[in-house]
């Protein structure tokens, strides 16, 4: 008698999953729906990726971009062509950017945060110093120092490790994204060097 009643009870809960899952499956998605292209998932077949389109405006001639956000390293409004690969001893960006020539160029001015390190430099109150860090005792004593240079940083050479050109192409998926700049400058210009310790302090 007790075993009937079980079975009866799983078949009546099993019976609520299956009505569930067949009023559910009316209101389902495909799965060929749910990607951003319209061909088919499990194929390669047909599917062929759109080519990425830079701007082909001459450097001089485009549009600045706003940043990102904050300090975000600014998109190149530009074409590259002729100007890379970028070398330690070749660098097409210097002869527009640099802030000696920028205001002529009217191009806009490799920041001062370029022309710093940032490589740590451990100290201790006791005296233990090591450039690496490794042997500092006390971490509560170490602090960040900027070392700032008459030159581009070498850290800073390589420019398109951050900058890349902006593709021109419609967006798959709308950026509804909206920075929030402390200052409407900042939109077009960096004061990281400035800001670098905001918190630290």
């Amino acid at each position: 008698m007790m075993f009937s009643r079980k079975r009866l009870i799983a078949t009546v809960v099993l019976a609520a999953f299956i009505a569930t899952g067949c009023a559910i499956a009316q209101g389902t998605v495909s799965e060929e729906s749910l990607g951003l292209r319209d061909t088919d998932l499990f194929t390669e077949e047909t599917t062929k990726g759109e080519l990425t389109a830079y701007n082909q405006a001459a450097p001089g001639e485009s549009q600045l971009i706003p940043r990102a956000f904050e300090n975000a390293p600014p998109m190149i409004p530009h074409s590259v062509e002729g100007l890379l690969p970028i070398t330690t001893n070749n660098n097409s960006c210097l002869g527009c950017h640099s802030p000696e020539v920028a205001e002529a160029m009217q191009s806009t001015a490799i920041p001062s945060s370029h022309f710093a390190s940032f490589r740590p430099v451990a100290k201790h109150a006791g005296g233990v110093f090591k450039k690496d860090g490794s042997e500092v005792i006390n971490t509560t004593d170490i602090k960040m120092i900027v070392h700032k240079k008459e030159d581009l940083s070498h850290e800073r050479f390589s420019c398109t490790q951050c900058h890349a050109p902006q593709s021109v192409s419609a967006p798959l998926v709308d950026n509804l994204f909206n920075p929030d700049f402390r200052n409407e400058g900042d939109m077009l210009h960096s004061n990281l060097l400035d800001v670098i310790n905001e918190g630290v302090r």
